[in-house]
């Protein structure tokens, strides 16, 4: 509700639908309707979830403009806010290192 409040009695958007799928399917896994420590515990630091790797696959997919699986440094500096406020790049000090790879 704090973030969308069906005032007008319309059809709820896809993104409020696609939030209360994952809520169903994979947060509240005790399935009574609210988190408990638990749930919170295990949404926020899940033990089968790599973090760095899904950060750099979403950087990846964002930022390849021909779908290549590389990033060229045209792509990267096209799309260097994504890098600047992404946690993989320590939200853009690493960006200012050198780096030859590039």
């Amino acid at each position: 509700a704090d973030m969308f409040a069906n005032e007008e009695g319309g059809p709820e958007p896809d993104w409020v639908t696609t939030e209360r799928e994952q809520f169903s399917d994979f947060r509240d896994l005790n399935k009574d309707g609210k988190m408990d420590k638990e749930e919170i515990q295990h949404w926020i630091l899940p033990q089968d979830y790599d973090h760095a790797l899904a950060e750099a696959r979403h950087l990846v997919y964002e930022s390849d403009v021909d779908k290549d699986q590389k990033l060229t440094k045209e792509e990267v500096l096209d799309n260097w806010n994504m890098f600047v406020g992404s946690q993989a790049t320590n939200y853009g000090e690493d960006l200012t290192r050198n780096h030859d790879e590039l």
